[in-house]
C-alpha cells in the first residue's frame, strides 16, 4: 500500500475512533440521566415540556463549540508534544489565517445570535403571568409559603390544604402566590415554573398537568431550619377524583379561620398533609395586606401648616 494511502487510512481510523468515543459518552450520559429519572428532563405538563426542550436545545447548541474545543485540546496535546517532533510540522513564520479567524469568531457569534432570538421568544412564551390557552376552564389556587409549610387555598371551592396540591388532569391552574414568612421559591419540576413567593407581594404562575400522578413540589430557596422538609405533593387526578376530593375536604373536621391560621403560621413542619374547610375567602388578601405599610392621610396636617404660615 502506498505511503500516502496508509496515512489517509490512519487518519480516517483516528476520526472514526474519536466519533465512536463521543457517541459512547453521549449514549452513556443519556442512559445515566434516564436511570436517574430527573424530573426536569421528564416533563408531565405543557410548560415543563417547553422548558425541557429549551434546555436540550441550548445544551446541543453549546456542544457545537464544546466538542471541537476539547477534541482539539486532546489532538494538539498528542500531536505537538516534545516527543512527537517527527510528525508535527514546525512553521515558525506562520502568523495567521483568515479561515481559522473566521471560524473561531464566526461560530460563537452565530450561536449567541441564535440563543438571543430563542431566549427572547421563550421569555415571552413562558411568561409566568401568561395564562395557558385551553378549552377547559382554569381553576384558581392561592399559594402561601409559611415556615416551613405550603398552604393552598381554593377560593372557588371554599377549601384549603397544607402540603397537598390536588389538581385535575389537563386543566390549567392559575396560581397566585405570596408569603407569610421569609422569601421562598415555589417549584414543581415535573410541571415547570419556579417563582418566588414574597411577603407583601402577590405574583402569578400558570401550569398544567397533562398526565396523572404524584409529583414532587418543594421550595428551591433556602429559608431556614425547616427548609429541607418544606416539600409538598402535587397530585394530578381525573376530574371526578378531584371533585370527590373537594367534596370530602368540605367535610373536614378542621376549619381554617383566624385561630387555626394563627397556629399554622407558627414555624414548624408537618408529618402529613391536611385539608381544611375555608372559613374566610379573603384570607389571602389579608395575608398580603399584613405586610403593607398603612396609608397615612396627611392632608389635614398640611392644611394646618398652611394656615399657620398664613397661606
Amino acid at each position: 500500500m502506498p505511503k500516502l494511502k496508509r496515512r489517509a487510512v490512519k487518519r480516517f481510523a483516528k476520526v472514526l475512533a474519536l466519533l465512536v468515543v463521543i457517541g459512547a459518552l453521549f449514549f452513556g450520559v443519556r442512559m445515566l440521566l434516564n436511570g436517574l429519572n430527573i424530573d426536569v428532563l421528564n416533563p408531565q405538563g405543557e410548560v415543563a415540556m417547553k422548558e425541557r426542550n429549551l434546555i436540550m436545545f441550548t445544551l446541543l447548541l453549546s456542544l457545537v463549540v464544546v466538542v471541537p474545543v476539547f477534541t482539539m485540546l486532546i489532538v494538539f496535546s498528542l500531536r505537538y508534544n516534545a516527543n512527537n517532533i517527527k510528525k508535527a510540522r514546525y512553521t515558525p513564520d506562520w502568523d495567521g489565517s483568515r479561515t481559522l479567524e473566521t471560524i473561531w469568531w464566526g461560530i460563537p457569534c452565530i450561536i449567541i445570535l441564535v440563543l438571543s432570538v430563542v431566549t427572547w421568544q421563550s421569555s415571552h412564551d413562558l411568561d409566568p403571568f401568561k395564562k395557558l390557552d385551553s378549552p377547559v376552564k382554569a381553576i384558581d389556587v392561592q399559594v402561601v409559603s409559611l415556615q416551613w409549610k405550603w398552604l393552598f387555598i381554593y377560593p372557588d371551592q371554599h377549601i384549603a390544604s397544607v402540603n397537598l396540591l390536588q389538581i385535575p388532569e389537563n386543566t390549567p391552574v392559575n396560581f397566585t402566590l405570596t408569603s407569610d414568612a421569609p422569601m421562598n421559591s415555589f417549584w414543581i419540576p415535573s410541571l415547570g415554573g419556579q417563582v418566588y413567593a414574597m411577603s407583601g407581594m402577590s405574583t402569578k404562575l400558570s401550569l398544567i398537568a397533562n398526565s396523572k400522578g404524584d409529583f414532587r413540589g418543594s421550595s428551591s430557596n433556602i429559608s431556614g431550619t425547616g427548609f429541607a422538609d418544606m416539600n409538598f405533593i402535587a397530585r394530578s387526578s381525573s376530574r371526578s377524583d378531584f371533585d370527590d376530593w373537594v367534596k370530602n375536604s368540605k367535610k373536614s373536621s378542621m376549619t381554617l379561620d383566624d385561630v387555626s391560621y394563627g397556629d399554622l403560621v407558627k414555624p414548624g413542619t408537618l408529618d402529613n398533609p391536611r385539608t381544611y374547610l375555608l372559613a374566610d375567602n379573603s384570607l389571602y388578601d389579608k395575608i398580603v395586606m399584613k405586610y403593607m405599610a398603612p396609608v397615612i392621610d396627611d392632608s389635614h396636617d398640611s392644611m394646618s401648616r398652611m394656615q399657620m404660615e398664613g397661606m
